[in-house]
């Protein structure tokens, strides 16, 4: 099969998804990208763009089985914008994030018109795909809410609508465990989140001062990607922890980011909202033990284990690594068994997730022909 790939905010884990889905899977993708940079803007105009550029010469002549896109693009103007070689094609849109559920940034009233833009992309879309339980179950949930604040004609049935056609596709990472046997030294901690404050950083780096006080011995590694506006408590952190810091900022390179997340033992989410998960994933895939909230989408993505989460507070995180070093220490690993970060990560291979969506790519193709 021949798919035509729309990724308008192609960054991040965005853009590692779809090349992911492309290096391991038996279809052929064309695709079509736009920079992962001002994403109102994006949600905005890609659909316009996209349709022109579809309108050129060399486009024209081309043919597609099946359409595949992201949350961030406005699927219902772009199948109204686009010749009909392209409008009717099954059209499956994957959710990464919905702007209905997302925290806002600042205290302000939310601007629905994007939590809209999604909307009408999954009315638009013959299939959509969410990338957890958790994150399917909230953003319908909210559906049905928000449409009961509509002043009349209310989109009673949209949720309910949009359930038939839903389905779960877990993006995949790959899986590298860690080859070389760990050095010596002091639990290596890892914070692999956004520096933003729905990641609740602030507790994470109140834990680390707490092990600080408490002379347990510990370094950590801070990765993760800033944008604008970075709260306080990063600075602050810097300053106040820095003799146990051994990498402090954004690691730009795949091949930079991977080297450090090998060298770490267990990562830390403090998160309070997750729709999956992919950077602590990324970090059991290669070894480091899930110090999670059980809450947002951890128990579905990591599973039920205690061991697995803490309480949320700054002195229970504290204490849970504390812990984990004298596990360290005493067993040369913060595991408890030494195939559990196997299974934990066994359903997100690359191979078992492409293959999952390839065969739903199909199923789509067989429910709606193109000639339709």
């Amino acid at each position: 099969m021949r798919i035509l790939a729309l990724n308008a905010y192609h960054g991040g884990s965005h853009r590692a998804f779809l090349d992911g889905w492309m290096a391991h899977s038996r279809h052929t993708f064309d695709t079509m990208t736009l920079p992962a940079y001002k994403w109102k803007w994006r949600m905005r105009h890609a659909a316009v763009t996209f349709a022109e550029q579809l309108r050129s010469p060399g486009y024209q002549v081309q043919r597609w089985d099946a359409l595949f896109c992201t949350d961030m693009l406005n699927l219902a103007e772009f199948r109204g914008l686009s010749h009909r070689a392209v409008y009717t094609l099954p059209t499956i849109a994957y959710f990464h994030e919905n702007q209905l559920t997302y925290p806002n940034r600042e205290n302000h009233e939310r601007d629905l018109q994007y939590a809209f833009t999604n909307l009408t992309t999954c009315i638009a879309a013959d299939a959509v795909w969410f990338n957890s339980a958790y994150h399917r179950d909230i953003y319908l949930s909210n559906i049905a809410s928000w449409m009961r604040r509509m002043p009349d004609y209310q989109l009673t049935g949209a949720a309910e609508g949009i359930l038939e056609k839903s389905s779960v596709h877990w993006p995949g990472v790959d899986l590298s465990p860690r080859s070389s046997p760990r050095s010596t030294g002091p639990i290596r901690i890892l914070w692999a989140s956004r520096w933003e404050h729905d990641k609740n950083p602030q507790v994470f780096f109140d834990s680390l001062r707490i092990l600080q006080q408490e002379r347990v011995p510990f370094r950590v590694k801070v990765l993760g990607e800033s944008f604008g506006r970075v709260p306080t408590c990063f600075s602050a952190a810097r300053d106040q922890l820095s003799q146990h810091i051994d990498h402090w900022g954004y690691a730009s390179r795949r091949e930079e980011y991977i080297d450090a997340v090998r060298s770490t033992d267990v990562v830390v989410s403090t998160a309070l909202h997750e729709f999956f998960g992919i950077g602590v994933v990324e970090a059991v895939a290669v070894g480091n033990f899930p110090l999670v909230p059980r809450a947002l989408a951890y128990p579905e993505v990591i599973g039920d284990d205690d061991d697995y989460f803490h309480d949320g507070s700054a002195r229970g995180i504290a204490a849970r690594l504390a812990a984990l070093s004298q596990r360290l220490a005493s067993t040369g690993s913060c595991w408890a068994e030494s195939t559990a970060a196997a299974k934990i990560v066994g359903p997100y291979g690359w191979a078992t997730a492409a293959r999952r969506m390839d065969q739903a790519v199909e199923q789509v193709c067989a429910d709606k022909p193109t000639s339709d």
